[in-house]
């Protein structure tokens, strides 16, 4: 598990520059509209070897000024609720506004870290303006320029000391599943038929702290820990915070699981918040099922679920290798069936092939269908070794590696895939110089 970052503050201090930064991408995340993608808002980062999740809180704050105040509250709170540490950020060429002072007031009642971050600092004359920022209440005052970069070794160095080690669970050899996907789906109805309650969903009031509970089930021969995300919902008036709020809340259940159960509405279809995410599960190497849930509501002819298994799976792609089950949480249709794919890739997730086995069946393949020639040179891959990692890793030796194309990657992944079952499982190649 690792520990999660926010980053907090008024529009335009530059929080998606920083977020740019620490997560070392060059993608532009200024567009607020719905339909921006979650990759642009949910990012790892690294710092001296400590692996950390960073969200950018920005973008999602819109209408108009009576309700702007409003808006930026519902961040922090979300983002005070959510994460282990937080960043605030403010602009030195604007000094301390009515609207800083107030996210100041919330975050001082947090029992968080928070490191305060005056931005925009490049020169002397600004860093003597940065002082003005004490006097918020909340400690040290970091300068840094997020455009130049000035100033962020300091503040990652100091970050990463505040974190805390997540203590060893009793429950550390138990399969965790969480149960994730958009409001109204049926996550709180599966779980609580899984557990034999009456459905009773709860819809908490704003602002209550409430993490994912874990539930252990031990039913039928089974024994695993149940990460719930369905009781996390929030109203809003906005769409776009909606699919916001409750995608930043499940991120936190995704990086403490082993894998995740992605339910989507059969009356939907795939979604793009659906596809948001299914980013977040790739992206942290967890194992995946799709359940399509409310299968008892459609219309069916001969065809209907192979059609819409295929559009399921076109709209995943390239991650196709995974199983889709149709299931009915109100008539209890195929729930247990759940848990047993949910095992299937716990225990597919965990694989190890031996060396010798790995270049026995793939050596010749790779002989007949070798990687494609770059500039004249011939690409030859020598030898594969699975790498000692929990998601699933290999690595091929070859002697010019920079020159294998994602395409070729791409076949040497269908051939694992064709030899040993990683269904529902990413899968990571790593080419390096022999």
């Amino acid at each position: 598990m690792s520990n999660i970052v926010a980053i907090v503050g008024r529009p335009n201090v530059g929080k998606s520059t920083l977020f740019n930064r620490l997560i070392e991408s060059k993608e532009a995340i200024t567009d607020p509209t719905a339909g921006t993608t979650r990759d642009r808002h949910y990012g790892k980062a690294e710092w001296n070897g400590v692996t950390f999740s960073v969200i950018d809180t920005g973008g999602y704050i819109t209408g108009s000024d009576d309700i702007f105040e409003a808006e930026i509250r519902k961040q922090v709170d979300l983002a005070v609720e959510e994460s282990d540490v937080i960043l605030f950020l403010v602009d030195v060429y604007d000094g301390i506004t009515g609207m800083d002072e107030a996210i100041a007031v919330r975050l001082r009642r947090a029992k968080k870290p928070v490191m305060l971050v005056a931005n925009k600092v490049d020169e002397q004359k600004q860093q003597l303006a940065a002082a003005e920022f004490y006097a918020l209440g909340l400690g040290e005052v970091y300068n840094l320029s997020s455009a130049s970069g000035a100033g962020t070794g300091e503040i990652l160095d100091d970050l990463v000391k505040s974190f805390t080690k997540p203590s060893e669970e009793e429950e550390a050899d138990v399969p965790k599943f969480a149960i994730v996907g958009k409001p109204n789906v049926g996550k709180s109805s599966l779980v609580n038929a899984l557990l034999g309650r009456e459905q009773n969903i709860v819809t908490p009031v704003a602002g209550t702290t409430r993490d994912p509970i874990n539930t252990r089930w031990k039913v039928f021969g089974f024994d695993v820990t149940l990460l719930d995300t369905a009781g996390i919902r929030r109203k809003s008036k906005v769409e776009e915070d909606i699919e916001f709020y409750s995608v930043l809340r499940s991120v936190r259940a995704i990086e403490d699981s082993d894998v995740c159960l992605l339910m989507i509405d059969a009356q939907e279809g795939v979604q793009q918040q659906d596809l948001h995410i299914l980013s977040i599960i790739q992206k942290n190497g967890k194992g995946l099922v799709v359940l399509v849930n409310k299968w008892d509501l459609i219309a069916k002819e001969t065809n209907t679920m192979k059609a819409f298994e295929a559009d399921v799976k076109k709209r995943i792609e390239p991650f196709t290798d995974v199983p889709v089950l149709f299931i009915s949480v109100l008539e209890k249709q195929r729930i247990l069936k759940t848990m047993e794919l949910a095992m299937q890739v716990y225990e597919d997730r965990k694989r190890r092939i031996p060396t010798r086995k790995l270049n026995d069946v793939l050596l010749p393949i790779i002989e007949r269908q070798p990687p494609p020639m770059y500039k004249a040179k011939q690409v030859t891959i020598k030898f594969i070794s699975q790498l000692p990692t929990y998601v699933p890793s290999f690595v091929f030796y070859c002697n010019l590696p920079q020159y294998i194309k994602p395409s070729y990657e791409r076949f040497l992944e269908n051939r694992l895939r064709e030899h040993w079952r990683f269904t529902g499982v990413p899968i990571r190649l790593f080419f390096r110089k022999k």
